[in-house]
């Protein structure tokens, strides 16, 4: 396995392991907390910020971007399901972060007599993983019904650290 990749992986399985469940699933929403952009809810877990006026943070706004390249030729668009995948919408209202982050780092696989489901495993792809918590906090604000569907059309100026943190992860 390839040092970055070995990297996203581990960091991953560390990451999963400080986040707290919640049996709730996503748990409340409400910012507590940011750091260069980047929101935070009462436990950590990344969340969304969505002004008054419908300018959405950098991390909803490019969470579309990802989620739309990466997710939604299996879970459809705006994360509403398709006859291949679930609604990732209804998931997460049940899925804590840290099932979500376990679920798309390691894959998934449901059999019964009528269906085989099959998530793949997205652990060594910086292409999910450098934008994990962005497409979460999209698909979160979408879930809690405080993003409508489509592109957002305002969102908050990138934030100045962004760029570094998405070279490193990229490498």
């Amino acid at each position: 396995m390839r040092p970055r990749a070995w990297f996203v992986v581990v960091a991953a399985g560390l990451l999963s392991l400080t986040v707290p469940l919640h049996a709730d699933g996503s748990g409340d929403p409400a910012v507590a907390g940011s750091d260069d952009g980047k929101y935070a809810d009462r436990d950590g877990n990344p969340t969304f910020k969505i002004s008054a006026d419908g300018t959405v943070d950098w991390y909803t706004a490019i969470g579309y971007v990802r989620y739309t390249a990466n997710c939604m030729q299996c879970h459809g668009p705006d994360g509403l399901g398709s006859s291949f995948a679930p609604s990732l919408v209804d998931a997460l209202k049940r899925l804590s972060y840290s099932q979500f982050l376990d679920t798309v780092t390691n894959g998934k696989k449901n059999v019964d007599a009528s269906q085989e489901l099959v998530m793949p495993s997205f652990g060594v792809n910086p292409n999910v993983m450098c934008y994990i918590d962005a497409i979460f906090i999209y698909l979160r604000a979408r879930s809690d019904g405080a993003l409508g569907r489509g592109r957002p059309q305002k969102s908050e100026p990138r934030p100045a650290g962004y760029s570094a943190a998405e070279d490193a992860c990229m490498g």
